[in-house]
């Protein structure tokens, strides 16, 4: 076999595989389909997830975001630092009532006057 026939016999083993894995790339990528795994998780008896209204609003999300990685993530990241803003608020909160609450006597001090 010469050389050129040599990469032929390659090349079309190569389109060939190249064909396959593009058939199953499809295939994946429609099981990723939104819509198709909605369909899915109803027909596999998962109604009683699909009945949550947190799951709905989940999906909906999930759907308006498609698309928008860049305002999702600066979302995600404003809702993180708001998050740890109250949390450091909550913090200093709790330390100013324990600054301020009376304090008690020490135990020496509340012995009466006349117990001395």
């Amino acid at each position: 076999m010469s050389r050129l026939e040599q990469l032929k016999a390659r090349r079309r083993v190569l389109i060939q595989r190249c064909a396959t894995d593009r058939i199953e790339l499809a295939e994946r990528l429609a099981e990723l389909d939104p819509f198709t795994m909605l369909r899915g998780a109803a027909a596999a008896g998962g109604a009683g997830a699909l009945r949550n209204p947190l799951a709905w609003a989940a999906a909906l999300a999930a759907l308006l975001f498609i698309g928008r990685t860049r305002e999702v993530l600066t979302f995600v990241l404003w809702v993180r630092s708001a998050l740890s803003v109250a949390g450091r608020v909550a913090q200093l909160v709790r330390l100013m009532t324990q600054l301020r609450a009376p304090r008690e006597a020490p135990a020496a001090s509340r012995e009466p006057a006349s117990a001395r």
